[in-house]
């Protein structure tokens, strides 16, 4: 069991960020079969392009870095808020010293995959840092960045839902609510999903909490350089797969079906999807849809009574009333 323990100062610093670079390391892993399998029909439209950059880059050297305990932190460098993008962190991972690399190296490729000689090759290189780094760069734009804004907006849904739980329920709620293992006891958060890790002390540095649309299942980091940080499943991913690849039940597809024919299929998934505030252009990257398409069916729906909106910093919010919240529980 992993638990860290919380003083007051250490929740008044903890924050949310988000990390483009630990879900590509993610997605990479699953693609090669070291973690949690991805979504049948994600997998199946990713394997071809994943097989040929191993064929065509260095990506085969990145994978060789990861070992079940972690990787190295230069190519998954630790986030700085919510605004991250993969141009931030690719820029970090380019301007990695050499010497500092080899260090990271030394510890973390050490499994069969490294001893390939065309990886030692590049591991040993002067330019590791930099072949390392085009590499990922290439897999980011072939196999992330196409669902990098749906994914991102999913992510992005899950902090605005976490900070309402905060200011209704408090942090407590708000951590156990991150995934079943973790509980808040006796001053602490203890995190059952790991093996014997240990009491890790924040010191008055707080928690970084980031969502993630791909990790399997729940992740931290614990060491320097990065801060103390939870990894957790962000709310609505599994939804988001599973309306990929499975059919619907009958009996559910028939009340979909009506809420359909009564609001219209656009605005039907806009109800659906509202179970959490959001903003226009976040509902418009989660549904693939344009924003100003989305714009006009929330004022539709909100003239009806269904929807109400609220400013939220920057952010104009739109969530369900409890019409709304009736005519969704009443299709099933």
């Amino acid at each position: 069991m992993l638990r860290f323990e919380v003083s007051v100062e250490d929740l008044l610093r903890s924050r949310f960020a988000l990390s483009p670079a630990m879900d590509l390391c993610f997605l990479l892993g699953s693609l090669a079969g070291r973690d949690r399998r991805l979504p049948r029909a994600w997998a199946t439209r990713l394997r071809p392009a994943f097989e040929r950059l191993r064929r065509e880059t260095e990506l085969n050297a990145a994978l060789a870095l990861y070992t079940p305990q972690g990787g190295p932190n230069f190519v998954a460098p630790p986030p700085r808020g919510l605004n991250q993008t993969w141009a931030d962190d690719l820029a970090v991972i380019r301007a990695t010293p050499l010497e500092a690399a080899r260090h990271e190296l030394a510890t973390t490729a050490t499994g069969p995959s490294a001893r390939d000689p065309r990886v030692r090759a590049v591991l040993d290189s002067t330019d590791a840092v930099s072949r390392i780094a085009e590499a990922m760069d290439r897999a980011w734009y072939e196999l992330l960045a196409p669902d990098w804004p749906q994914l991102r907006a999913i992510c992005e849904r899950d902090i605005v839902h976490r900070v309402g739980v905060i200011g209704e329920h408090g942090w407590a709620t708000t951590i156990e609510s991150l995934h079943p293992s973790i509980t808040w006891q006796d001053g602490g958060i203890e995190v059952g999903h790991f093996p014997q890790v240990g009491t890790v002390r924040l010191a008055g540095d707080g928690l970084l909490l980031i969502p993630s649309a791909v990790v399997g299942n729940i992740a931290a980091h614990t060491e320097d350089p990065w801060p103390r940080t939870l990894i957790y499943r962000a709310r609505g991913t599994a939804a988001l797969w599973s309306e990929r690849e499975t059919v619907p039940h009958p009996e559910a597809l028939t009340a979909l079906t009506a809420l359909t024919a009564l609001v219209g299929r656009s605005r039907a998934r806009l109800l659906v999807t509202l179970d959490a505030p959001a903003s226009t252009s976040h509902l418009a990257r989660s549904l693939a849809m344009a924003p100003g398409a989305v714009g006009d069916h929330l004022a539709i729906l909100r003239s009806a009574g269904l929807l109400v909106r609220a400013r939220s910093g920057r952010s104009v919010l739109y969530r369900r009333t409890p019409l709304g919240e009736a005519l969704v529980a009443g299709s099933g």
